[in-house]
């Protein structure tokens, strides 16, 4: 007996050290969008999942946050000569930086997110957000007292129109007679991080009689939590769970796991099981869901809950289709 569990032991810590001198040939990093590291979004999503990553293994990683489009290919062209492995390229903007660079270093891993480049050393993971966006439209619409409920996008893209035709189609689904007002904030990467002009976009909202608004926009988005809060009207959040910003007028989060992709593709490259390929993650992979904790709670009733919960079990088993914008470039099937 004692053999057998010195042996187990002594074969435990060989896979243990295995590991470990596996772990510190680990050199991670980051590129993050532009909006900033700290947009309270999509790119703190992928912090947060980086931080996880870390603090679990004590493995650092390195981090670059853009200024401007121009500046992606450069900073995974100096990464990869680094030989920082794996590089997470945050968001679809990326795609032809990752592809350029991934091709110049065929032995360094990247993962992208929201965009696909076929290659063996790039792992390319995109999101079913026009199922989560199904879910908070439901909400959006019981919530509603006016039936007014309005959309805040960020830059005017197929991407972001997803967004806006999942929440639409689930308004519709609760309320057929609700009114959407829709508004994108611009046609450039600026429009990420500009809360001045979520703000303004959700005030002339709220006075067409709008009194819930779900922001798909980044760092803009913060300005439309703000005018929410300001006006006691609700705001739905995205991408991270945004419940904390303002409680009693954050509705809920539509939240996206951009935090997992983060933490998966560090550890698998640790464990020695990152993958090239493309994955696509929905209410069914819990890659998408709504947000329900401590800071919302007494905002959504049990007939909410119910409700949307029986939707997210249709929509998982196929008895609710939800149509994807960027199938067709239209909000109808």
């Amino acid at each position: 007996m004692q053999t057998l569990i010195s042996k187990t032991l002594g074969t435990a810590a060989a896979v243990l050290f295995a590991v470990a001198a596996q772990a510190a040939e680990i050199k991670p990093a980051v590129v993050f969008d532009i909006g900033g590291k700290f947009d309270k979004s999509f790119n703190e999503g992928v912090a947060n999942g980086a931080e996880r990553f870390k603090t679990e293994t004590k493995t650092g990683y390195a981090e670059f946050e853009v200024n401007n489009e121009t500046q992606f290919e450069q900073a995974h062209r100096r990464f990869a000569q680094r030989g920082q492995d794996p590089i997470i390229g945050v968001g679809f903007s990326q795609a032809n930086a990752v592809e350029k660079v991934a091709k110049e270093f065929p032995k360094i891993r990247f993962t992208l997110i929201d965009s696909v480049v076929k290659l063996p050393n790039v792992q390319s993971v995109l999101f079913k957000e026009h199922e989560g966006s199904f879910l908070v439209g439901v909400l959006a619409a019981m919530a509603s007292k006016s039936g007014k409920v309005g959309f805040v996008g960020g830059m005017d893209i197929p991407l972001i129109r997803r967004f806006a035709c999942g929440y639409e189609q689930g308004v519709k689904y609760a309320n057929p007679k609700a009114e959407l007002v829709q508004n994108m904030t611009g046609t450039t990467p600026a429009a990420w991080n500009d809360p001045g002009r979520g703000s303004e976009l959700a005030k002339g909202q709220f006075d067409r009689g709008v009194d819930v608004i779900y922001a798909a926009a980044g760092a803009t988005g913060t300005g439309v939590y703000q005018a929410a809060k300001d006006r006691g009207k609700f705001a739905i959040g995205v991408d991270s769970n945004q419940n904390h910003l303002h409680p009693g007028t954050m509705l809920t989060s539509m939240v996206k796991r951009v935090d997992l992709v983060a933490y998966d593709s560090f550890k698998a490259a640790t464990d020695g099981k990152w993958q090239p390929g493309v994955s696509v993650l929905g209410l069914k992979e819990g890659g998408v869901d709504w947000a329900l904790d401590q800071y919302n709670a007494k905002l959504i009733s049990p007939e909410m809950k119910t409700k949307v919960d029986q939707v997210k079990a249709d929509i998982i088993s196929g008895k609710i289709k939800v149509h994807d914008y960027m199938s067709n470039n239209s909000c109808a099937n």
